[in-house]
């Protein structure tokens, strides 16, 4: 189980798209289990403050497959969590050598995961609906303030916003075809 690490929100970088993409590319040497890579999380969102933790979202073919190759993902440099609370998903992360600093966290689906079809639709309604990402950007303020030193706890605490809009992104999503 990866441990909580400290909280701090930053105001939004536009180096994270480029940063993401570093990543993204390391991760093409998983082969053609790879069926894609999402970069999401709140540093996906132009303007919206965030942890200065990359989130990407591989997508691949067959989740035993992944499973079989974890240690040419942990020579990549990652730490590999398993599931880490969420069924279906292997959750991996990358932190700076010398610092300890959390960097790129993985959470890596199948093809046709609902789980992946979740977190698409909640970025893409974030990111199209400005007014949604300031209340978001409001809540993680306040779960920052209730719990700086627990990530896992901040997550939580988060939840309910983030489960009261998944609703409505579901409705309006409208997923490209082979992005999931």
């Amino acid at each position: 189980m990866a441990p909580p690490i400290p909280v701090y929100l930053v105001d939004y970088n536009p180096e994270w798209p480029g940063i993401a993409a570093f990543h993204m590319e390391r991760l093409r040497t998983l082969g053609p289990l790879l069926v894609a890579i999402h970069h999401i999380g709140s540093t996906s969102v132009p303007g919206l403050a965030a942890k200065p933790v990359i989130d990407l979202m591989p997508i691949v073919s067959d989740l035993d497959g992944f499973d079989a190759i974890q240690g040419h993902v942990e020579a990549l440099g990652f730490g590999w969590h398993g599931e880490f609370g969420v069924e279906g998903r292997r959750f991996c992360t990358f932190d700076d050598p010398d610092t300890g600093t959390r960097l790129v966290q993985l959470h890596c689906y199948k093809t046709g995961s609902p789980h992946a079809r979740r977190q698409l639709a909640f970025r893409d309604y974030i990111r199209a609906f400005p007014d949604v990402a300031k209340a978001y950007e409001m809540e993680k303020r306040r779960a920052c303030a209730l719990y700086p030193d627990n990530s896992v706890e901040y997550s939580r605490e988060k939840g309910e916003f983030i489960r009261s809009v998944e609703g409505k992104a579901a409705s309006w999503f409208v997923e490209e075809p082979g992005s999931i």
